[in-house]
């Protein structure tokens, strides 16, 4: 499989899926969901933050440890401390990644952030630096970036590739976006950003309208080159599911996420296949059921 036919498959179901109600998970139920995904050669498994707690600090760091064959990543908002906590739980993994994030939204930079863009731009840079210089692998989100600026959002995403982001991650925060606008938001970002070909374009979509598995395909046909996605959809709102079923959180999953899809029209195409093991996804939904079961009343 040549890298341009790739498709990457990022599971974040032991971070964000943790974000339905009442799934949070033990370290010991993350390492074990940990193998299975590694089972069925997810390329990059999200751990946890390690800067949210000790305990999930702990998860990640025996998640490192416990998987050979997927990259382990740890998000860190993009703040020194944060980073610097993710890079120590990864220290002893195979391959890592630090993920980092920075809102890029009008309303976010302003009520959430209270800062100027420039500002914004200046510590995207600094967190994405930082990472680099403590890990080979780094993946920056403009969080919120479906209502950012587009001229600003390039700004950024050109800003952070220089600083030594390696993939970009495009996520759809709120859950609003329909696929031909996402699809054109991406391409649009591909074809202006100068140095986009220096990173891989990834999409991160939630599903309160039931879209996340079409704007995911669509980014695909756009240029994205990584999907990020969750066991069963499980996670705040939802996330288009690698293994299909029902999300838990907000509206009904649309779908499973092919492990190879095929498009033919007379202006699109696309032949890519994700590295995915199908036959080994009821073991790990299985995991998730098993998860669900115990927290039923």
């Amino acid at each position: 499989m040549s890298e341009k036919s790739k498709l990457i498959i990022f599971d974040t179901t032991l971070r964000d899926g943790e974000q339905s109600p009442g799934a949070s998970m033990t370290r010991d139920e993350k390492v074990r969901i940990a193998k299975a995904l590694e089972r069925m050669r997810v390329d990059v498994i999200e751990a946890g933050f390690p800067a949210a707690s000790g305990g999930d600090f702990e998860a990640v760091q025996a998640v490192a440890r416990a998987v050979r064959d997927s990259r382990i990543c740890a998000l860190a908002r993009a703040h020194e401390q944060d980073i610097r906590r993710a890079a120590e739980a990864l220290a002893d993994a195979e391959a890592a990644r630090i993920h980092t994030f920075l809102a890029t939204s009008p309303i976010h930079m302003e009520k959430k952030l209270k800062m100027t863009p420039e500002q914004v731009l200046e510590q995207a840079v600094r967190a994405v630096r930082l990472a680099r210089s403590l890990c080979d692998d780094v993946e920056f989100s403009p969080e919120d970036a479906g209502r950012s600026d587009p001229d600003f959002l390039c700004r950024v995403i050109e800003a952070v590739i220089d600083a030594g982001a390696t993939t970009v991650n495009i996520p759809d925060t709120v859950g609003y976006a329909v696929p031909h606008q996402f699809a054109e938001l991406i391409r649009s970002l591909i074809e202006r950003v100068p140095n986009s070909d220096k990173a891989i374009f990834s999409v991160h979509c939630h599903n309160d309208l039931g879209l996340a598995v079409a704007n995911s395909l669509a980014a695909v046909l756009a240029g994205a080159r990584q999907v990020e996605c969750t066991i069963n959809g499980t996670g705040r709102a939802g996330r288009q599911c690698v293994a299909g079923g029902n999300r838990h959180g907000g509206a009904d999953s649309p779908g499973r996420l092919p492990l190879r899809y095929r498009h033919q029209h007379p202006r699109d195409r696309a032949d890519l296949a994700a590295g995915v093991q199908h036959h080994r996804l009821p073991g790990a939904t299985k995991q998730g059921h098993r998860r669900r079961q115990r927290l039923r009343p």
